[in-house]
């Protein structure tokens, strides 16, 4: 989209910020520099494999030191002051940097993960990025205008565009985690991608089943789901369901209608029915309840260099809400065996995200 306009810099210690103006802005092109004197970025974490699963572990022990829960006058992603030198030195619509406390990263270049090995360990290259929606100091994508929505779908797929270019990445997860009780430990409204030097254990099961099922597995979902009781909203590109299997008391699919693998792939028409639609549906998973639900937004895309033509870019909203006072504890069978109870019938969390919607 032309009229959304792109900045880029880098911050005192040399990490890279991209801010993103809306097509609407009020901002003149000028960025103030970082001024700040910051210690030296942290080592690139390392990896080990848990022989037991095949899964890599990241060990990063430089976040333990990030923020938490500061007070609004000690935002580190609002636009910087004197009396609050932060992350962003200008005032912007949406900002984009590297995380100060990565999970992977800085360092990049081609990791050897393929196999199981008993001890092994690799460097945890990657990058990790913070996503911005907004200068204001609370809220999430849901609180968005039409436009600042479409601005920080637009940087998203600048982002996957740009870190799937990067040396010995393998695949790009933007994602939203919103409210304490999802883990936050910034109100401010934000979002991250990240950049893994691996495809990750869930992407590795849905290419098992593409194998097994066939290469049209996300077409025949969506012909299922779409002609199910399931579906919660629908617009010309786009249809957001309930799946058939959900685990989690609210849990919501969104998928495109023709195969696209990631952001980068979807077309001005898709991103623009995308804000709208993404506003309806979270707005309308608040208006469930009297207070807003917390939920993790996790958009799945497809590796960077296998099943372009066959996995296609999902959206997965789950939330732990499973009564307006109740939460769902991940206990012994999921957390330790994997193996979940719903709590509620999909058809009945359907028929509830579209009670909500209808509030809107």
């Amino acid at each position: 989209m032309s009229q959304i306009t792109k900045h880029v810099t880098n911050l005192a210690d040399g990490r890279e910020l991209i801010y993103f103006d809306d097509a609407d802005t009020a901002l003149g092109p000028d960025r103030a520099v970082d001024s700040r004197t910051l210690a030296p970025r942290p080592v690139t974490a390392t990896m080990r494999q848990d022989v037991l699963t095949g899964d890599w572990v990241s060990i990063a022990a430089a976040r333990q030191n990030r923020a938490f829960l500061p007070p609004a006058h000690l935002d580190p992603l609002a636009p910087s002051t004197p009396e609050n030198p932060s992350e962003i030195p200008s005032m912007y619509d949406v900002a984009v940097f590297e995380n100060k406390s990565p999970s992977f990263g800085p360092g990049l270049g081609d990791t050897d993960v393929a196999g199981i090995g008993f001890e092994r360990s690799a460097p945890a290259h990657g990058r990790t990025e913070v996503v911005c929606f907004s200068p204001e100091h609370e809220g999430s994508f849901g609180t968005l205008s039409p436009s600042r929505a479409r601005t920080v779908i637009e940087a998203w797929a600048d982002r996957t565009s740009a870190l799937s270019a990067l040396p010995g990445i393998q695949q790009v997860f933007p994602f939203e985690n919103r409210g304490e009780a999802i883990g936050v430990t910034l109100r401010h409204p934000h979002g991250q991608i990240y950049a893994y030097p691996y495809i990750t254990p869930r992407t590795q099961r849905l290419i098992t089943s593409i194998d097994e099922l066939g290469p049209d597995l996300f077409e025949r979902i969506l012909e299922a789901e779409r002609a199910s009781e399931r579906v919660v909203l629908s617009g010309a590109n786009w249809t957001a369901f309930v799946p058939f299997a959900a685990r989690w008391p609210i849990e919501v699919h969104m998928l495109p209608h023709r195969q696209v693998p990631d952001f980068a792939a979807t077309n001005d028409d898709e991103r623009n029915e995308l804000a709208s639609l993404y506003l309806t549906l979270l707005r309308g998973i608040d208006k469930i309840y009297d207070t807003p639900t917390p939920y993790i937004a996790a958009w799945h895309q497809a590796p960077v260099h296998t099943k372009r033509d066959e996995i296609r870019l999902m959206l997965q909203v789950t939330s732990p809400r499973r009564a307006a006072t109740k939460l769902k504890y991940l206990a012994g069978s999921e957390a330790a065996m994997g193996a979940w109870i719903g709590d509620v019938a999909p058809e009945q969390s359907a028929a509830l995200i579209r009670e909500g919607i209808a509030k809107v």
